[in-house]
């Protein structure tokens, strides 16, 4: 029964192929649109997520200063930390697995006849640790390099590429600014942060001959700092501030450093990402129902046409919720082809898009699913009213009209 009213329905559309085709790409645009949105904007949470976890593993960044100092805006007028403070972290706050110290300024990278304007951070061997970076080849620096401000340094992927192409930089030398320094370990690339800034591109050097060589000071710009897995970032974020105040001697309402957790920036950056992405869904799901609105106004049509016909099956004993079925079906295929080839579409320019932007393939089945059944729930609705001004046509009127 079910199968012959399918085919009666297949029937009735290939009569009028381009109409229905016309109808179909509503629901084609609606579900393409909704599955690409929603796809891509996984992909994007997906990057962030990957981003903000690569910068380390329960991460807190301290710096000097205020972010947010009421309307003025940031304090300038803070001093920088000393190593002294990194070390009574490590020392005397619980739940801290490392400690990185650190200072950066820009400097001109020189191998041969080769250049490159870079950044180069001092820190010492936890910089690795606490960042969660590994190794591509060659070693790390040895405590006695960082006590002795050793000119030594490890570089990035990019400076790699620029200064040395394809060519094992190890052991070699290198110039930063008028200072020689021994390459002895290169760093696997991080790719670009969600902010667009290249991770790979700066040389790392120990702590003391930045101070002493390039900077000309014992300043610390900022302080990473890796909590143990387990520990509560919350505990460890408080003990840390109240061991600051006290060694800065700051009143708790007019502190002249900030600590960040990078797990809270990660969780309001993520969620900033999926409101984006259902809202981008919700505005797509809008072409669903303009969909909708031209299947109902074709099987409006469809049932003007067909009155002769529906009059004849009436009449020759045809019960109205066979009639109702015939058209409600009718709807259905038609909004079940265009689920179909909307989420093929849709997938495919949601591949499309994530190469386009460089973000990961985040298949979601559940969307697609969702989809097909809301584009299926569509014919549905919107098929049913002709459907049911079809069933209560008179067999009589029916068969008068022409």
């Amino acid at each position: 029964m079910i199968w012959s009213m399918v085919r009666l329905a297949l029937h009735a559309i290939r009569r009028n192929v381009l109409r229905s085709s016309l109808t179909v790409l509503g629901i084609v645009i609606g579900v393409a649109a909704v599955i690409a949105m929603v796809t891509i904007g996984a992909g994007a949470t997906a990057k962030v997520t990957s981003d903000l976890a690569s910068l380390g593993t329960n991460l807190l960044l301290v710096r000097p200063g205020q972010g947010q100092q009421g309307p003025g805006g940031a304090r300038s007028d803070a001093p920088a930390f000393e190593i002294e403070d990194a070390r009574a972290i490590l020392r005397e706050v619980g739940g801290v697995a490392a400690v990185a110290p650190t200072a950066s300024k820009p400097a001109q990278a020189i191998v041969g006849s080769r250049n490159w304007s870079t950044s180069v951070t001092g820190s010492t061997a936890s910089f690795l640790d606490v960042r969660s970076w590994q190794l591509a080849g060659g070693r790390s620096f040895t405590e006695s390099e960082e006590r002795a401000g050793k000119a030594v340094c490890l570089i990035g992927a990019t400076v790699q590429r620029e200064l040395y192409g394809g060519r094992d930089p190890l052991a070699e030398r290198m110039r930063l600014g008028k200072l020689s320094c021994e390459v002895i370990g290169t760093l696997q690339s991080k790719g670009e942060s969600t902010f667009g800034q290249d991770q790979d591109d700066f040389v790392l050097v120990p702590l003391r001959f930045f101070q002493r060589r390039l900077a000309g000071n014992l300043e610390v710009g900022a302080i990473f700092v890796s909590a143990r897995d387990g520990a509560s970032t919350s505990k460890v974020q408080a003990d840390l501030e109240q061991l600051l105040r006290e060694r800065r001697r700051s009143a708790s309402s007019d502190d002249d450093f900030s600590v960040r957790d990078m797990k809270e920036i990660a969780t309001a950056v993520t969620g900033t990402t999926r409101v984006m992405t259902g809202l981008l869904g919700a505005v797509a799901a809008v072409s669903l129902l303009v969909g909708g609105i031209g299947i109902m106004n074709i099987m409006l049509v469809s049932v003007t046409e067909r009155t002769r016909e529906i009059g004849i099956r009436l009449a020759i004993g045809a019960l109205e919720r066979e009639v109702l079925a015939q058209f409600l079906i009718e709807a259905v295929v038609l909004s079940s082809v265009g689920g179909v080839v909307g989420i093929v579409v849709g997938l495919a320019l949601a591949i499309a898009g994530v190469r386009t932007l460089s973000l990961p393939f985040v298949f979601q089945p559940g969307i697609v699913v969702l989809a097909f059944v809301f584009s299926a729930a569509v014919g549905v609705i919107f098929g049913y009213f002709p459907a049911r001004q079809a069933a209560r046509l008179d067999p009589i009127e029916a068969l008068r009209h022409e």
